[in-house]
């Protein structure tokens, strides 16, 4: 067990199921549906990460709902199709369970459309338990990982999300930036979320009660600052109310942590 109970606070992001795998992937057998507050968004066959795309508009008005655009060049931040993710090794990054297997990714940019290394995903690994799914990428990426920390944090830890979630709280209001967003919050009491499972899950505060994951941040970091550098801690799931509207209420993310040994398996060793 990695962190102190009764706390873990976790923000909610969802990403649609998606069964299908793109050609040349292999994924498990097992099939998870995801949850029914997950914040999924449906990504088009051209939403893939390509290396020559331009930037668009920019689009950058608050990603996570009630965010702010990205403030640093997160090197482990991930962008899949229609959801978010993190660097957690040069050849592995983690994400939600539900989200899809897209064919490639781009890492290490805050920018969906530009910048960062661009790679093509081999391999998904689904978690036997909870919201948690692992790529293997087909090659080694220089990008620094983001470090998992042994523990979590105790209720009332500062942390922080980042993704490319939409702006506007209901389903299908807008589509997702091109710059991340990022929103400072907390680890909160699991109490505050329905159907938490504490050992494995972490409930994150909604920010001023308005502001919070939404649709498209599904699997992205839920990170805290130890010694001036970034810990990831959490994985965005789902919302913490049932309710399909997002930042009404705290979100819950896969507890990274409470994995830590699974995951340092599965990936062959995890840097320190």
């Amino acid at each position: 067990m990695s962190r102190p109970h009764p706390a873990r606070v976790l923000i909610r992001r969802t990403c649609l199921v998606a069964a299908l795998v793109a050609a040349g992937l292999s994924l498990p057998a097992v099939a998870s549906a995801a949850p029914s507050t997950a914040y999924a968004n449906v990504p088009a066959a051209s939403d893939a990460p390509a290396p020559e795309a331009t930037d668009g508009d920019g689009g950058v008005g608050t990603l996570v709902v009630n965010g702010r655009p990205a403030s640093e060049n997160y090197s482990f931040l991930v962008y899949t199709s229609g959801c978010s993710a993190s660097l957690i090794k040069a050849n592995w990054v983690v994400t939600a369970k539900h989200c899809p297997t897209p064919s490639s990714v781009r890492v290490g940019s805050v920018n969906r459309s530009s910048g960062g290394t661009v790679v093509s995903v081999v391999r998904a690994v689904n978690h036997p338990s909870i919201d948690v799914k692992l790529f293997q990428l087909g090659t080694s990426v220089s990008h620094a990982p983001a470090v998992i920390p042994s523990t979590s944090g105790a209720v009332g830890t500062a942390t922080r999300i980042i993704g490319w979630g939409q702006t506007c709280p209901t389903r299908g209001c807008g589509s997702a930036p091109t710059i991340a967003n990022e929103l400072d919050t907390s680890i909160v009491a699991d109490s505050r979320c329905s159907g938490i499972n504490g050992t494995y899950e972490i409930c994150t505060n909604n920010t001023n009660g308005n502001a919070g994951a939404c649709y498209g941040d599904s699997g992205g970091p839920q990170v805290r600052s130890v010694g001036g550098r970034w810990n990831l801690i959490g994985a965005t799931s789902r919302a913490g109310n049932n309710n399909s509207t997002c930042a009404t209420g705290p979100s819950i993310y896969g507890d990274l942590p409470s994995i830590r040994s699974w995951i340092n398996t599965q990936v062959g060793g995890l840097p320190s």
